[in-house]
């Protein structure tokens, strides 16, 4: 459930950034207050996230997702120049979020498997 959280979370920044360009500076009430919004969900999300992830890893995850997705929002919706360059650091930064969670996935099985199943039955009812 937390990379689910933390999915939600850096799609929600995407969302936000985007908010930010619409707002124009915090001018626009409208684009303003649903910016804010996305933002405050966005950081509940990514703090529930942290609950279970490890705060790099899931920080690197978050900002992220955001990095990536901001830039193909950019390209597909504001007609931003794409060349080689750009989508090859896109690629490695998509790849360096696989490793990340590849890498912590490992991480947390070790972790539960040390735990007791009563702990974690509680730690998952409290999510």
């Amino acid at each position: 459930m937390a990379w689910l959280y933390l999915l939600i979370a850096g799609g929600l920044e995407v969302a936000w950034a985007y908010g930010l360009q619409e707002s124009e500076g915090f001018t626009k009430w409208l684009p303003s207050v649903v910016t804010v919004a996305l933002l405050a969900a966005s950081f509940f999300c990514f703090a529930k996230a942290m609950k279970r992830v490890e705060i790099g890893t899931a920080y690197a995850v978050f900002t992220g997702i955001g990095s990536v997705g901001t830039v193909i929002v950019s390209i597909a919706v504001l007609d931003e120049p794409v060349n080689v360059p750009k989508l090859l650091f896109i690629a490695l930064l998509v790849g360096g979020i696989v490793g990340l969670k590849v890498v912590s996935g490992r991480t947390e099985a070790e972790e539960a498997a040390s735990r007791p199943k009563a702990m974690a039955d509680a730690e998952t009812a409290a999510d």
